[in-house]
């Protein structure tokens, strides 16, 4: 059953799944987790030198918001970083339920990119990656459902 593997009755450290989907995931936490400290330490916590907003032609003031508007992004991807490197290390049988919150999440990127787009001076490697990751969490998320040999960690409940 489809909800079984989303929200199941029992949250254990097994997984059962495609491998690939689970070490892509880990690769995932890896990248969420620098991209999000990249923007909480970097001076202009990326927006001008990885996504080239043009904060330089803003007044100080705008500039500022949009650092602090950066800052916090990359402290709420620092937390979702944490969340998915919890459930890869005590709760592996939540992995599916994360390819699809990686998903939903990349889908709403898209979306909003057109409802609300963004002035830059080239094309921002997060626009690319909106086209990269839906397709991959959605694929990362068949695979995860695909039933494979059982992977636990020995603490596994």
């Amino acid at each position: 059953m489809v909800t079984a593997k989303l929200l199941p009755e029992q949250v254990t450290n097994e997984y059962n799944g495609n491998i690939i989907a689970l070490y892509t995931f880990y690769a995932i936490i890896g990248m969420t987790i620098v991209r999000s400290l990249l923007h909480m330490l970097l001076p202009d916590g990326g927006s001008e030198s990885i996504a080239s907003i043009p904060i330089d032609t803003y007044s100080t003031e705008a500039e500022a918001t949009v650092i602090g508007i950066f800052f916090l992004w990359g402290l709420s991807q620092l937390i979702i970083g944490v969340i998915y490197f919890i459930v890869a290390i005590r709760y592996k049988s939540l992995v599916p339920l994360m390819w699809l919150f990686f998903t939903i999440e990349y889908i709403f990127r898209l979306l909003m990119g057109f409802y609300k787009p963004i002035e830059t001076n080239e094309t921002a490697p997060g626009e690319v990656g909106n086209f990269i990751f839906i397709p991959l969490g959605l694929i990362m998320l068949y695979l995860s459902y695909q039933t494979s040999s059982n992977i636990s960690n020995s603490n596994s409940k």
